[in-house]
C-alpha cells in the first residue's frame, strides 16, 4: 500500500492511497485539470480512481469533487452532514455513500476506519487505511489532539499529520482577529508545536514515516514546521533517518510518504 500526498496546504488538499489495484482519493481540493496532471505524474489517470473519501466540506478539500464524480462516475464517501453540506453541484444519487465515524468499511482490498476530528465543520472525520499488515492514517484539520484521535492513529506505519501554523507568525500576522481566534481554537488547526508533541507519541507507538501537512501559506513555512518537530523528536532521543523518516508534504507537488 502506498500513501501519496498530491497537494497539501491551506490552498488545497488531496491524498492518494493505493495498493496497486484499488486507488482511493481522500479529498480533492484542486481542479480536475490539476488532479489529472498530478495523477499522470505517478502513472495514473482520474478514471483509475475507485472512490473519493471526503474529510469535510471546506473548499480546500472539495473543490474538484463534483467535477470528478460527474465526469468519471466516481463514488464519493462522507458523513451524512458532510454530504448535505457539499457545494459541488448535482451528483448522481447512486454515487453518494454515507459513512459514520468508528464504523469501518471496505473499498476493494483496502479497509477504512473513519474517526471524528475536532474542526469547525459539520461532521468532519480523519481516516485510517488498512491492507495486510499496513496501517496508514490521515489526520489534518484538527483543532487539538486528544486521546480518542491518538487511539486511532497509534500503530500507523505512515501518518500525514497537520502542522498548520507557527503560533507567533499567526498572532503577529495580518489575519483579522476573529480568524486568528478560529485557527487557534480547539476546533481550528493544529500548530507546529502541538504537531511536534503528537509526532513523538506516534513514533513511540510504531510510526516509521511521518509527513507534516496542511501548512498555512501565510502563517508557516516548511522550514519552521520541520524544525519544530525535528527538534522535539531529537531531544527525546529519536534519530531522524534511522528510527523514523520525517518530511513535509509539498504544497503544490506530489509527495510520497
Amino acid at each position: 500500500m502506498e500513501f501519496i500526498s498530491l497537494v497539501s496546504g491551506s490552498s488545497g488538499n488531496s491524498t492518494l492511497i493505493t495498493d496497486g489495484k484499488t486507488h482511493i482519493l481522500t479529498d480533492c481540493g484542486m481542479s480536475g485539470v490539476k488532479l489529472k496532471n498530478a495523477l499522470n505524474s505517478i502513472g495514473l489517470a482520474p478514471e483509475n480512481i475507485c472512490a473519493i473519501l471526503i474529510t469535510h466540506e471546506h473548499i480546500d478539500h472539495t473543490k474538484g469533487v463534483g467535477v470528478i464524480a460527474r465526469r468519471y462516475k466516481t463514488p464519493i464517501y462522507g458523513t451524512k452532514k458532510t454530504l448535505l453540506s457539499l457545494n459541488c453541484g448535482e451528483i448522481q444519487e447512486n454515487l453518494i455513500n454515507e459513512i459514520s465515524p468508528d464504523t469501518a468499511f471496505e473499498i476493494g482490498n483496502i479497509a477504512i476506519m473513519p474517526f471524528s476530528i475536532p474542526h469547525d465543520a459539520k461532521d468532519p472525520v480523519g481516516y485510517s487505511y488498512f491492507s495486510g499488515n499496513d496501517k496508514f492514517s490521515l489526520a489534518t484539520d484538527i483543532g487539538h489532539m486528544n486521546d480518542y484521535i491518538m487511539g486511532h492513529l497509534k500503530g500507523s506505519k505512515k501518518v500525514l499529520l497537520e502542522s498548520n501554523h507557527d503560533v507567533e507568525m499567526l498572532q503577529y500576522g495580518s489575519y483579522p482577529f476573529p480568524l486568528k481566534q478560529r485557527i487557534l481554537s480547539d476546533t481550528g488547526h493544529l500548530s507546529n508545536a502541538n504537531a511536534a508533541r503528537a509526532a513523538l507519541e506516534l513514533v513511540e507507538n510504531g510510526t516509521l514515516n511521518l509527513a507534516l501537512g496542511h501548512l498555512s501559506n501565510e502563517n508557516n513555512t516548511p522550514e519552521l514546521a520541520m524544525l519544530e518537530t525535528y527538534t522535539y523528536l531529537t531531544k527525546a532521543g529519536i534519530k531522524i533517518g534511522e528510527d523514523m523518516n520525517l518530511i513535509v508534504a509539498k504544497r503544490y507537488e506530489v509527495t510520497k510518504i
